[in-house]
């Protein structure tokens, strides 16, 4: 039951004889004293005023008393009659009461507190999901309950046959994830049932608390955001949130952010910037949102932004790719200090769906364009993108969400203690080195004969008077090509002019 306040202001000179008179009138009920009405004045005008709240509350659900305790006399002012309501309470519907229970818990030994994110466990076990290349394993699961079947039906001892199926499969299962192709990398990193954003924060942290709203309106549920404690360190989450349903991954977006997104998450580093929190970022993602509300918000705006004031942010920045991570879309978070990837996920500069319809004018060559883009993270290792590779446990992280999020916790830990020694200026000109040397082109080196001689040739002839030909230089070197090559003769001029070629 709620109470509430409120004050009626009447003149003084009138409430206060009549209040004390009341007042006066209790206190000889109360002690037996006779009753004298022409000592006492009327309580006639403080009832009046009583009887109006009393009845304007009444028709809104409210029960009113009247408290005419510590008035004054003072003539020409006036006093505060104070109005203390008993709120009747109503029946809560689940909308009004979400996300507040109706006993908040706000122990830390509990762990993070649940009342403050929408995230919460699936009522119902995700359902089990065989890809493409596991069906080897699909086959061997369905001889061992075959064999165990048989086994319980005829009552016979097949004990040493299922133990010899079981080994079968640890060792192919073991032999194909040992060994996985580039395209079936990716097909893991896309898994439905691969560990989200959030399920590896509420795994690695003692308490967190979700953040929201780009102080603009918005709020994009596909990028999330906020403030977590791991070992009693505190520390700035964001990251792209995938759903583990259909209903989910409509609301999330299908973790592909507007430019509300990447304007929350620029606010949160800025906080973090401000109050010294080191920041930490997972990218999963497809891709920056496409659509055209995004890009009438300023979707390339938004993106560039990031990179540009995260290369001014004093606070170490360590980012994890944990699904697939796409383009502009999860670079806006990603310009980091120490660039993490877990086993089986895949960084790309576009999808190789895309990669494929541009280039070879079809997605059928999607697992050519998967092998050509260099997209896990050895590779990545090797060209000096990614600083180290989480190992994932066997069958993908879906197989062992605790594990890899303990695996996770202990790579970004260890290099967050490196990072801690280095001083602001240091760590901002080393996170730009870092990029810089991304994608280095060596010039002047000699080009394989093979290569060469399968080179594409100019299928136009060059045009001397070109405009793109900018120097006299080149325009007047093509000429004295062109002229030595009408002074030749016939036989020869066919080789010079594919040699201009």
């Amino acid at each position: 039951m709620g109470f509430g306040l409120g004050a009626v202001i009447l003149p003084q000179a009138s409430v206060a004889a009549t209040g004390f008179a009341c007042i006066s009138q209790v206190i000889a009920q109360s002690s037996g004293a006779p009753r004298n009405g022409a000592d006492l004045p009327s309580c006639s005008h403080l009832q009046s005023h009583r009887n109006g709240i009393a009845q304007g509350s009444s028709q809104a659900g409210f029960a009113t008393k009247l408290s005419t305790d510590g008035l004054q006399q003072s003539h020409g002012q006036s006093a505060v009659v104070t109005v203390v309501a008993k709120i009747r309470k109503g029946k809560k519907s689940a909308e009004t009461e979400y996300p507040w229970p109706e006993k908040i818990k706000g122990d830390e030994q509990e762990g993070y507190l649940e009342y403050l994110c929408r995230f919460k466990p699936l009522p119902n076990k995700p359902k089990p999901v065989t890809l493409p290349f596991e069906r080897p394993l699909v086959d061997l699961e369905n001889k061992i309950d075959e064999v165990r079947e048989l086994a319980n039906k005829t009552g016979m001892d097949f004990s040493e046959q299922i133990k010899e199926l079981e080994d079968k499969y640890d060792q192919v299962r073991r032999d194909l994830y040992l060994h996985l192709t580039p395209v079936q990398r990716l097909s893991v990193a896309r898994h439905p049932n691969r560990p989200t954003f959030l399920d590896h924060v509420l795994n690695i942290t003692d308490k967190w608390v979700e953040l929201h709203g780009d102080r603009a309106g918005y709020d994009d549920p596909a990028l999330v955001t906020g403030i977590g404690r791991i070992d009693g360190m505190s520390f700035m989450f964001m990251g792209h949130q995938k759903g583990r349903n259909t209903k989910e991954n409509i609301y999330r977006n299908f973790a592909m952010p507007t430019p509300n997104g990447y304007r929350k998450a620029l606010r949160m580093m800025r906080h973090a910037d401000h109050h010294g929190f080191p920041i930490l970022s997972f990218i999963d993602t497809p891709g920056a949102y496409a659509g055209i509300k995004a890009e009438e918000l300023g979707q390339g705006e938004a993106i560039a932004f990031n990179l540009r004031e995260m290369f001014g942010l004093k606070v170490p920045i360590i980012t994890t790719v944990i699904g697939e991570g796409g383009s502009g879309g999860a670079l806006a978070i990603g310009c980091c200090d120490k660039m993490l990837m877990l086993e089986n996920a895949v960084y790309y500069v576009a999808s190789p769906e895309a990669c494929a319809a541009i280039l070879w004018k079809t997605a059928e060559a999607a697992p050519k364009a998967t092998e050509a883009l260099r997209i896990t993270g050895m590779e990545l290792q090797k060209l000096n993108v990614v600083d180290e590779v989480i190992p994932e446990p066997l069958g993908g992280a879906h197989s062992d969400p605790q594990l890899s999020s303990k695996n996770i916790k202990a790579a970004i830990m260890k290099y967050m203690k490196e990072l801690l020694k280095l001083d602001p200026e240091t760590l901002m000109k080393q996170r730009v080195a870092k990029f810089r040397q991304m994608g280095a082109v060596e010039e002047g080196l000699e080009v394989d004969a093979h290569i060469k001689r399968n080179m594409k040739k100019r299928e136009v002839p060059l045009d001397v008077e070109d405009p793109r030909l900018l120097t006299s230089g080149l325009q007047q070197q093509s000429l004295d090509v062109k002229l030595s090559v009408e002074d030749t003769p016939s036989h020869v001029n066919a080789s010079a002019t594919r040699s201009v070629e």
